[in-house]
């Protein structure tokens, strides 16, 4: 595909993933990675959410519920989202607030991410990766 078929790179990633604990989620994300409430609704159409990211950067989460629904934990230990953090203090600065917002430290299921990284898993069975390393094309 050439590069001019591509998704633009002004483009906007979001993630959206279904969670039981939606507050307790949004709390953990904000306070584990330092993202922003970048919006949120209720009963629209049955879902609640919110919006998290940086109103700069081109990548956002969104947690939902669907009120009457039970999604349960995530199906296998190896949905991550990895962060790669070269800065080693600001890598352990990072896992310090990953540990204080209630994300639970777990041996990862692929050992790659635990050669120079740690991985993290939150209150629904998900996983985030902090490699303390930069990205590499």
């Amino acid at each position: 595909m050439a590069e001019t078929e591509m998704i633009p790179k002004s483009a906007t990633l979001r993630i959206v993933r279904p969670t039981d604990h939606l507050a307790a989620t949004t709390a953990m994300y904000r306070n584990g990675l330092g993202f922003q409430l970048l919006g949120s609704f209720r009963d629209h159409d049955g879902f609640d959410g919110a919006i998290l990211g940086h109103p700069r950067h081109n990548y956002h989460l969104e947690f939902t519920h669907h009120r009457g629904t039970t999604v349960g934990r995530a199906p296998t230990p190896d949905n991550l989202l990895v962060f790669y953090v070269p800065e080693r203090l600001d890598w352990e600065a990072s896992c310090r607030r990953m540990l204080e917002a209630g994300f639970v430290p777990v041996e990862s299921y692929n050992p790659y991410w635990d050669d120079a990284g740690r991985t993290f898993e939150d209150i629904d069975g998900y996983r985030v990766v902090l490699q303390n390393r930069a990205w590499l094309t």
